[in-house]
């Protein structure tokens, strides 16, 4: 028999030689993934009656969505998940300003490749650009797996997307996302897992690769999955061997023996090629990830706010990007233009290397590490009918705050470019005028 990702890793989280696709089975993973939501999880089990959770260390906790506090109910909350925190030992704990969830646990190298994280978050499936298996669950359910270290899980379908070439200057993972989720629908892999494949892979930088699996979600997929190489081994062995005190040769050994691949032969539910050379940038239109469309049909819409950030596209080739066009010039007077690191290493590194000097230089705005105004919580929530272009991945009417605004999704070069004409722009025309 062969197998997909998501049926080998369900199978070694079940503690079961296999399964097969359909089929209902108890996991334990490696990680269970909160955030801001931990303490509404918590009240849900106090109902087990527990007073200690059993193995806490597999419990990964961020403040990362209401970050600084915007309210005092907001405040309150964090509190009493501070509190809950230490009354359970949880180690691996991250507080207001260290970022995203799943950046930091990425950074932090808290889950490896073939290994399982189960979250109250939909953007789970982001961990699949290491070799994990990631899905979002519900906050009822990771109160479950809090109380008995275990949840069931149906095996899903995979979809298959193989990836060829090279993408062009100013075009980005983004686009690519952007391409297959318009191509075949915001439900084309409606609780599915995705399995990227393809020499495209290769071309594609660290922080390019976690765009992909993260916006999967969007694509209604339970999970995604990109095989990890030796661009992925050397990101998360030094990471690490820091965290848990080893060398790094040791820590490139843990990292390859628990890698898990796709069997050649395994049976896919569909099967789509993108040849990431023929991609253009490309806007998510209003209200809906998969209306999309090519830039040259979205050109001079007047935006009043420009949004580089979020678990998508907040780090530091999306920083990088962005100050490399706005270098030495003026954002319009009449957009704003705010920007928010993924985590507190992606502003540091950002800072070091001048590009936080160059777009503050420019106008932008930046805020602390953390999702910003992504939920419409604060940081940047948009007023009556405004228009906001963001490299987010959601643009669902009133995601950010106001019914009546606009968002209009696309990559941190078009946002960029965007915030410089005071509307929707092509980065490679801006470029080019120079």
């Amino acid at each position: 028999m062969s197998y997909t990702f998501a049926q080998k890793a369900i199978a070694r989280a079940a503690g079961l030689e296999s399964v097969a696709v359909g089929q209902v089975v108890d996991v334990r993973p490696d990680r269970v993934l909160s955030h801001d939501n931990t303490a509404p999880i918590s009240r849900v089990y106090a109902q087990f009656g527990q007073d200690q959770i059993p193995n806490p260390d597999r419990l990964v906790i961020t403040l990362d969505h209401a970050a600084p506090p915007p309210t005092p109910a907001h405040a309150k909350n964090h509190t009493d998940i501070r509190a809950f925190v230490k009354h359970h030992g949880v180690e691996h704990f991250f507080e207001v300003g260290r970022g995203i969830c799943h950046q930091v646990h990425s950074e932090e190298a808290l889950i490896l490749p073939g290994q399982m994280i189960l979250g109250s978050d939909s953007h789970t499936p982001h961990f699949g650009w290491l070799g994990a298996f990631g899905a979002g669950i519900g906050r009822s359910e990771v109160a479950v797996v809090w109380a008995t270290q275990e949840l069931w899980l149906r095996v899903p379908e995979t979809v298959k997307i193989t990836l060829t070439g090279k993408l062009s200057p100013y075009v980005t993972a983004k686009d690519a996302a952007l391409h297959i989720i318009g191509k075949v629908g915001a439900d084309g892999a409606l609780y599915q897992a995705v399995e990227f494949a393809g020499d495209g892979i290769a071309s594609l930088s660290i922080d390019s690769r976690m765009v992909l699996p993260n916006m999967m979600a969007e694509f209604g997929a339970k999970s995604a999955f990109m095989p990890p190489d030796e661009t992925v081994f050397n990101y998360l062995a030094p990471r690490l061997a820091r965290r848990i005190g080893m060398s790094i040769t040791e820590a490139q050994a843990v990292v390859r023996d628990i890698v898990l691949l796709p069997d050649s032969e395994a049976v896919y539910s569909a099967d789509y090629e993108i040849d990431l050379s023929a991609l253009e940038p490309l806007v998510a239109l209003p209200h809906k990830v998969d209306n999309v469309r090519p830039i040259s049909e979205v050109v001079d819409v007047a935006v009043d706010q420009a949004v580089i950030g979020t678990c998508t596209n907040g780090r530091l080739e999306d920083i990088a990007a962005a100050a490399n066009i706005v270098r030495g010039k003026r954002i319009n007077p009449g957009t704003r233009f705010i920007v928010v690191p993924a985590s507190s290493e992606v502003m540091q590194d950002a800072t070091n290397q001048g590009y936080v000097a160059d777009l503050i230089n420019a106008g932008a705005i930046f805020g602390p590490p953390g999702c910003g105004p992504c939920m419409g919580n604060h940081l940047g929530v948009l007023g009556p009918e405004e228009v906001c272009i963001s490299s987010a991945n959601r643009n669902f009417r009133g995601r950010m705050g106001e019914p009546s605004a606009f968002v209009y999704l696309s990559s941190p070069e078009v946002v960029a470019a965007s915030a410089l004409v005071g509307k929707i722009a092509d980065p490679r025309q801006v470029m080019s005028d120079e």
